[in-house]
């Protein structure tokens, strides 16, 4: 077991370390014994991601660098790098991790669906014939997927959402959808597990896809805002729901 943080809260945590400390059991997988480990920044981020590194939280670099099994150095440059991600924050009581709200959910959802629509408007302007293929390739992929993992469904539909990024041929723009995905990753429940919402999402896609081949700027755009405004809507309403329990 490693202590890698501390509440800011003052309230009871999972165990307790030593003054003030929590304890947070490192998984088996968190350290592996060779060279292929992860980065100090990817392995901190996905303990952020994964809930591992909880809300909140207070980020101390000792207790961090031991449970890497680095030095302080790179742990303090990661640190630093998910500061600049929006991923952790800086506050009078030192480096936390980012707290979670509806409110975020909306920012987020408000920046998405402009971006989003952006880029399938782009890529419709810009798709090679090779775009089309991959993106189709990644869509039947979709369909053919039958779980009911929620995790894997988002993995999955990821895949497609980052495809047509790329077929917008528009790298600074890559970059902020790239972000903004960052920071809803941060909230675990996924609207494609929601009764019916994976498939009708998978004929969204289609139809966007579609557009994007025909070339039809205006449908493209117009497919893709009506897709994130429908996943903004289910993502506050599993919100509220959550928060009801």
């Amino acid at each position: 077991m490693a202590c890698i943080l501390r509440c800011t809260h003052g309230g009871a945590c999972a165990a307790a370390c030593k003054g003030t400390q929590m304890a947070v059991r490192v998984p088996p997988s968190a350290a592996p014994a060779d060279d292929r480990r992860p980065s100090p920044y990817e392995r901190l981020k996905q303990a952020i991601l994964a809930g591992e590194l909880a809300p909140g939280q207070q980020l101390v670099e000792t207790p961090l660098a031991q449970w890497c099994q680095v030095s302080r150095t790179p742990v303090r440059e990661a640190l630093t790098r998910l500061e600049q991600d929006g991923l952790v924050l800086r506050t009078d009581r030192g480096l936390v991790v980012r707290e979670r709200s509806p409110e975020e959910i909306l920012d987020l959802y408000e920046t998405r669906i402009v971006l989003e629509a952006a880029a399938a408007r782009a890529a419709a302007a810009r798709r090679s014939p090779i775009d089309v293929i991959t993106m189709r390739r990644v869509a039947d992929r979709l369909e053919r997927l039958d779980t009911g993992d929620g995790t894997e469904m988002a993995a999955a539909n990821r895949d497609l959402h980052r495809a047509l990024w790329r077929a917008t041929h528009n790298e600074s723009l890559i970059d902020l959808l790239t972000r903004i995905d960052l920071h809803l990753a941060r909230h675990p429940a996924t609207t494609l597990s929601q009764p019916g919402r994976w498939h009708e999402a998978n004929g969204e896609h289609r139809a966007i896809i579609d557009a994007i081949d025909a070339q039809d700027l205006d449908l493209a755009e117009k497919l893709a805002t009506k897709h994130f405004t429908k996943a903004r809507d289910l993502r506050l309403a599993l919100w509220a729901a959550d928060s009801q329990t």
